[in-house]
């Protein structure tokens, strides 16, 4: 059977899991009638979000005893991710007030923006880069703090947020497709509202494994971004509908490694 929708894809592929405990990359592609590379992507996403743990030539069931620690997400895509961050540099020309949301695609920020920017933060790795490089005014949000996401949030963030303007907020999430922004956990759905509420632009940054996925919390349709910066690697279709939108997508251009 053909699977060219990526979310049925993705269902197969955990009940497959679930069954099972393993799930080959050659195999499925074959039999869904897709590329290897298309799996391999979903498996990706799979194991961002928790739901399965790659390994060689596939994927089996992941330790559910043990979320997946910030570092060992950043580390996910690390290329593709440092890429989409340089690409977002050009939207930022001439902003003095830059927002950065937490999130392993929005970090690499901190280290490239322009130095004298004012920078405003509830991440925690966010914070600290910031600070490290001596040539930013950082503004460290405060409140709750996370340890699976390493930031703060809950009422009093959410409050400091709104306290500000900002020239530009950069999110970002779990999921997006062509009805919106989705995330996993709802303390952080309310911030990213927050701060697109604050900013006069906003922009999205997500790399490719989380075009059509899923996740349980919706943060808002697609109006709350201006702009989407991905990587090359995004499906034709998943890019089609996100610009039917008419929100303006940037491809950051990366080089796709394979960890089969």
């Amino acid at each position: 059977m053909r699977y060219a929708d990526a979310p049925a894809r993705r269902e197969e592929l955990l009940r497959r899991l679930a069954a099972e405990g393993y799930v080959s990359s050659s195999g499925v592609a074959d039999e869904f009638g897709v590329s290897e590379m298309t799996i391999r992507r979903d498996l990706r996403q799979l194991a961002a979000e928790g739901l399965a743990r790659r390994v060689i030539g596939g994927a089996s069931l992941p330790d559910l005893g043990h979320a997946r620690p910030f570092d060992e997400r950043a580390g996910t895509g690390s290329g593709e991710k440092r890429a989409i961050a340089a690409a977002c540099l050009s939207l930022l020309e001439g902003a003095s007030t830059i927002a950065l949301d937490a999130g392993t695609t929005v970090a690499p920020l901190a280290d490239l923006v322009a130095a004298g920017t004012t920078v405003v933060s509830h991440s925690a790795p966010v914070i600290q880069a910031a600070i490290e490089r001596g040539d930013l005014d950082v503004v460290a949000i405060g409140g709750t703090y996370q340890r699976e996401t390493r930031s703060f949030a809950g009422p009093a963030a959410r409050r400091s947020i709104a306290d500000y303007s900002f020239d530009v907020a950069v999110l970002s999430a779990t999921a997006v497709d062509g009805t919106g922004l989705l995330c996993a956990n709802a303390l952080d759905a309310e911030l990213k509202q927050e701060l697109s509420r604050s900013a006069r632009t906003t922009v999205l940054l997500v790399d490719h494994s989380k075009l059509g996925a899923r996740a349980p919390i919706r943060v808002g349709g697609l109006e709350l971004v201006d702009a989407i910066v991905t990587d090359d690697g995004a499906d034709a279709d998943d890019l089609a509908a996100l610009r039917a939108s008419g929100v303006r997508v940037l491809l950051a251009a990366t080089e796709e490694v394979d960890v089969s």
